[in-house]
């Protein structure tokens, strides 16, 4: 079988289940595992570098009202990959090449591959991926491996973190503005023994005013930790963003700021969710459990005294 992923947490996915030799093609973002870096580059980015996070936003909304991708499809690689099967997701624009575009790609390709899209909004939804390209793949026995190794995972960081007092967590998945994580997060935070006191499970991120931030951190008293995971960015770019929005930060009153590498661990629903709540947890109840490999991509970022 030959693949083409259009989305990078469908690539991790597709290297977890040792289908290492089928992946043809990847996107330009795909940079996990190591491996992925080696195949062909089938898409762009069309936003010119160098921009700001508030000009990312800027240019991110007027294309995407306009109907337009951020990313381009190079139609030419894409067919020289002859792919059997292309892997992409529908659900958000920001996060990959139009849907409607591969699906129209895909039906003047020679072999007409199947599309799959995988577009999960929870944590369990992340799981059926597993299930659903496992099964279309014949890797239904490493795609159950797989699940087991990540449930019993969280079953030990449940197991570590019961009957102590839950932290209460304000996730941001971007600072200019600010947005507060939804989708898998919220359920990934409870996991870890925590409480995100604004973030929906399974539901949209969505933008909040810094005022509407400072209300609801210090609802029912301050939130103990802002976890800064801008989706994209690693946790030195993440506690830049910090830095740079201290004074607003400071307004909420937490205890503590943690930056994270959103790319790894949180903003794509692959295999390291499970490395993101053993993450989450050591943070948020470090005595509970040693530190995990992903810890070393945390930054407690400390802000000045005149933020404070």
């Amino acid at each position: 079988m030959r693949i083409a992923s259009l989305v990078p947490h469908a690539t991790e996915l597709l290297f977890a289940l040792g289908l290492d030799d089928e992946v043809r093609g990847v996107t330009h973002e795909c940079d996990y595992p190591a491996a992925a870096r080696t195949r062909a580059r089938l898409t762009r980015d069309v936003l010119p570098t160098g921009l700001s996070a508030g000009e990312i936003d800027a240019a991110v909304r007027e294309r995407t009202l306009s109907g337009e991708s951020i990313y381009a499809l190079d139609e030419r690689a894409l067919a020289a990959c002859e792919p059997d099967l292309i892997v992409t997701q529908a659900l958000c624009p920001v996060c990959a090449v139009s849907y409607e575009d591969v699906t129209a790609i895909a039906g003047r390709l020679p072999g007409r591959p199947r599309v799959i899209a995988l577009d999960p909004s929870t944590l369990e939804q992340t799981h059926e991926d597993v299930r659903t390209l496992a099964a279309a793949t014949g890797r239904e026995e490493q795609g159950a491996r797989l699940l087991e190794d990540a449930h019993e995972r969280l079953r030990r960081v449940a197991q570590a973190t019961r009957g102590r007092e839950r932290q209460r967590v304000l996730a941001l998945e971007w600072l200019d503005p600010f947005y507060v994580a939804g989708h898998w997060t919220p359920e990934m935070i409870a996991l870890a023994g925590g409480e995100d006191v604004v973030g929906v499970a399974g539901e949209r991120s969505r933008a909040v005013s810094a005022q509407e931030l400072e209300q609801a951190a210090l609802a029912d008293g301050a939130a103990d930790v802002v976890i800064v995971m801008p989706c994209g960015y690693d946790a030195r770019q993440a506690a830049a963003q910090a830095r740079a929005h201290a004074d607003a930060l400071a307004r909420t009153r937490a205890q503590r700021i943690v930056a994270v590498n959103a790319s790894a661990y949180f903003s794509r629903p692959g295999p390291r969710l499970t490395d993101g709540v053993e993450l989450l947890a050591h943070v948020l109840h470090p005595a509970a459990l040693p530190a995990p490999p992903s810890a070393r991509e945390a930054i407690e970022v400390r802000l000045t005294a005149a933020a404070r």
